[in-house]
Formats: structure tokens, sequence, C-alpha cells
């Protein structure tokens, strides 16, 4: 309970008195927020230091990670002979080495046809009859006319050797026997040439007349190929055509003899580009071989070139860089993991981005390429992994 009391000043310098009720209420508020505020500060100190220290560490981490960061990634590449081996491919196709269109050497109408398409035919075979009625007639006139001059030739030979005839009787009786006697193989040969006969053996392509219909001398009646081995056709372009001198081997392959590949032998190439600015180039099938590729079939055919220059080396165009008017690469050392500048003699830079040195390198030096111009002698530095030849792009 409340209550007011007089204070008074005693003896003793002490104050006596009554309290007011409302006084006691304010004192013991005024304590408590002095408690409170004591402990706010104490709080607050606490809370700095915990924020001072975060701070600390987080700076530290950062320092960390940039000294990390210090050790570049960088791109290498092998130095290789220059030289070596190189080949172009391109695509071809094989046709046969003798395609042939069969015609007759005398006109008329056709009797028979004995083959079909497809046929396999032998050398010698009788593909094909023109109705011989005509060259049978004239044959036996020719016969009967040469037998008569035959006989009178010999008569007067004779009359001759006993001095009866003049010589020139006689020239006259020699030389109509050999021309009777030409005229009669002309129209045993017309009689033969009736019957058209296969060159080689090979297979019919094509039927170009039936039985019935008539043909004049040389037009083609039958289209054939010859078993023997095939031959391959194929485009190259002029920057091919003028190294023509560096071929040195040559085979082909096909999608449907999956491993196996066909040696060629070069037979010619044309000396004038076509339409498309390409060159024409045929090769010979050299193995013998059932499965051989077939007239028609496409195929990739493979130049190899010849080795030039084995003292020099490549390296992409891009490892190289100049310094104070001299050009140089970074050499990767494995053992310290760090790069250092080596001067090179610059040949040539090759339309494939590759660059061609005389000195400096050595088959098997592993050289930066890329980011060669932020990099310092000495520098360590880590090696990019080299991307799967699946992962399209580095995107795995």
């Amino acid at each position: 309970m409340l209550y007011n009391k007089t204070i008074k000043k005693g003896n003793n310098g002490q104050y006596t008195g009554f309290i007011n009720k409302y006084s006691v209420v304010i004192v013991a508020y005024l304590c408590v927020m002095k408690m409170l505020y004591k402990k706010i500060n104490e709080l607050n100190m606490k809370k700095s230091l915990v924020l001072m220290l975060a701070v600390f560490l987080l700076v530290g981490c950062k320092d960390a990670k940039q000294d990390k960061a210090v050790v570049r990634n960088v791109k290498v590449d092998t130095v290789t002979v220059y030289g070596e081996v190189s080949s172009s491919t391109f695509p071809g196709k094989v046709i046969a080495s003798s395609d042939i269109n069969l015609a007759f050497r005398v006109g008329g109408p056709i009797s028979k046809v004995y083959v079909g398409v497809g046929s396999y035919v032998r050398k010698g075979q009788v593909l094909a009859e023109i109705d011989s009625r005509d060259y049978e007639v004239q044959l036996a006139a020719t016969e009967a006319e040469y037998n008569r001059i035959k006989n009178e030739a010999e008569r007067i030979a004779k009359l001759y050797e006993k001095g009866t005839v003049t010589p020139n009787d006689y020239d006259k009786a020699r030389f109509g026997y050999k021309q009777i006697e030409s005229k009669l193989n002309a129209h045993r040969n017309a009689l033969k040439d009736t019957k058209l006969i296969a060159p080689s053996d090979g297979y019919v392509q094509k039927r170009l007349f039936e039985p019935g219909e008539t043909v004049g001398a040389g037009m083609p009646v039958i289209s054939m190929i010859n078993t023997g081995l095939g031959e391959v056709e194929i485009n190259i372009p002029s920057s091919d055509y003028i190294r023509r001198e560096s071929f040195d081997s040559y085979y082909c392959t096909v999608d449907i003899y999956s491993g196996k590949t066909f040696n060629l032998e070069p037979i010619g190439i044309t000396r004038k580009a076509n339409a498309n600015q390409l060159y024409t180039m045929r090769f010979r099938l050299k193995d013998e071989n059932k499965e051989m590729p077939g007239p028609g079939m496409s195929v990739m055919v493979t130049i190899n070139y010849k080795p030039e220059d084995s003292n020099m080396v490549v390296v992409p165009n891009v490892a190289v860089f100049n310094a104070d008017n001299i050009n140089k690469v970074w050499v990767y050392n494995k053992e310290n993991e760090t790069v250092s500048a080596k001067s090179v003699e610059l040949v040539n830079i090759l339309s494939n981005g590759m660059a061609v040195i005389s000195s400096g390198l050595t088959v098997g030096d592993v050289v930066v390429s890329a980011g060669v111009h932020s990099l310092k002698e000495g520098e360590k530095v880590k090696l990019l992994p080299n991307t799967s030849s699946t992962n399209i792009g580095g995107m795995l």
C-alpha cells in the first residue's frame, strides 16, 4: 500500500518524513531502465565483435581465392613433323572398264536376238542376227564370177608361158583375178557380219532393237560390259591438281564392304577442267577379288601424298606471338608445370591454320595454343583437359 510521509532533517543529518507514493514508482522505473541500458550496451558490443570477425573471415577467404586464381588454365598442342603423310578424300564411282555398244557392220532387218538384259555372255557367242538372204545371194553371184575369171586367168597364164599371148593380155588376166578374189572375200565377210558376236565375256546391259526392226551398219544394237576389273572415276579441284606430282598411293572404300580397302592404280587425269572447275581422274582396281565393287557403286577415294621436308615442324598459328620483333612460342614444362618463351623461325603459314617452323622446336614439344599474350615467363599454369571427340563443342 502506497502512503505519504513527511520528511524532516534530524540531528544526525538524515532526512525523515513522508515519501510520496509516486516517487517510489519513479525511482523503481529509473533503476530498471538503467539495468536495461547496461544489458543493451553489452549485447551491442558482442554483436559488433561478431560482425568484425565475420568481415575479417570474408576478406581472408577472398584473398585466398585470389591467390588460387593466379594459376591459369591453358590450351596446349603437341609439335608435329611438317610433311608427314597427308591425304585427301574424294567421292567417286565405279565404272565398267569396258562399256561397249555393239553394232552390225552391215545393215538389214534383224531376224533374231538371242540374249536378254542382264544375260551373261562369253567371248565369241552369237548375240543377234540380221536376215542373211540378200547377202547369201550376193555371195553366190560373186563366187560364180570368181570361178569364171579364175579359169580364164589360168588359161592365159599357160598361153603366156608358150609365148602365144602378149604381156598386156597376161597382166589384164592376172589383175582381174586379184580383183574378183578381193570382192569374193568382201562378200564372204559381209555374210559373216550378219551375226553379232560378243567380243569378250560380260553382261548384257541393254537391248536397243528387237527382231523385225531394220538397222543400218554401225547402229548400236546391244550394250554390254565386260567382266574385267572395274575402274574408278573422281573429280579433284585445282588445288589438288597442281600437286599431282606429289601423289603417292591410292585406295578406295565402299560402304557395303565395311572395314575393307581396295588398292587403286592411276590411269590418267584430264588436262582441262570441266564446267565446275574440276579435273577428272581415273583409276583401275588392282586387287582381283570376288567381292570387288561393281559398276555404278559409290566409293570414297583417298589420295596419299609424298612426305615433304621432315626437318621442319608445325604448330597452330595462334601459338606464335611476336615480342620485340622476334617470333616466339610458350613451351610447357611438364615437370614444374610452368611455361617459358622460346624463339622460333617462322617459315610459312598454311591454309589449314598451321604454322611451319624451321628451328627452335622439336617434335613432341608441348606449346600453348590459346591466350599466349596474357602469360608471363615462368608462370605456373594448368592444362585444359582434352575434349572428347564425341563431345562436340565441349558442352558436356
